[in-house]
């Protein structure tokens, strides 16, 4: 199977991570920190993951359209599932719960991205998938956020006054990505009309 290569293997790979990691999450407050530690474990393996697929794709030069769909489907469902259990009373990290509203920007985020390229696709039948920097940088901050919440109880007291930082930074960036998607959405909605016009014309 030409699509079953190894970049896309380590993303699958990691998709197949993320109920694990959810479980640990879920039971992050159980006495003891195992759970914690091994939910640091897994975010590690799949952060590393995620960066070794892409650069394999690179270097090999076997990027595929399976490949840049699936390559955002597992950060948006690593965040997602991340920023509702750390924002819940009953499972946030004692003393590091995330805000509601940080939590609703992220997936809201992440839902109008969706029904937007939904919307490009049912107006031009063609399917836009684009990496964008915005997204990228969005991803890398909601990350970190994710990653400080676990490793926050092992930190000094002051290291504290970063974490209500990465909560404008996160949600400042889902705001400017989520603009950025739609903005460049439209631009391809509209070239795609355009050359569909100019088609049919010469026709």
């Amino acid at each position: 199977m030409p699509w079953l290569n190894w970049p896309n293997r380590i993303t699958i790979a990691r998709i197949a991570l993320v109920p694990f990691f959810v479980i640990c999450l879920l039971n992050v407050n159980e006495p003891g920190d195992g759970w914690r530690y091994l939910a640091i474990a897994l975010f590690v393996v799949m952060a590393i993951s995620d960066v070794l697929d892409g650069y394999l794709a690179r270097r090999l030069n076997e990027m595929t359209p399976l490949g840049r769909f699936l390559d955002p489907v597992g950060d948006k469902l690593l965040i997602a599932c991340s920023m509702v259990i750390l924002a819940l009373p009953e499972t946030a990290i004692v003393g590091f719960r995330l805000p509601a509203w940080v939590a609703v920007i992220a997936i809201g985020k992440d839902v109008l991205t969706v029904i937007g390229f939904g919307i490009v696709y049912a107006t031009t039948s063609h399917f836009f998938i684009e990496p964008r920097i915005w997204g990228k940088s969005c991803t890398v901050v909601q990350c970190a956020l994710v990653a400080y919440a676990l490793v926050a109880p092992d930190l000094p007291p002051n290291a504290e006054k970063a974490w209500p930082i990465l909560w404008w930074v996160a949600s400042a960036s889902a705001i400017a990505a989520v603009t950025d998607y739609l903005r460049i959405g439209n631009q391809f909605a509209a070239r795609v009309h355009k050359e569909q016009k100019e088609k049919d014309k010469n026709d």
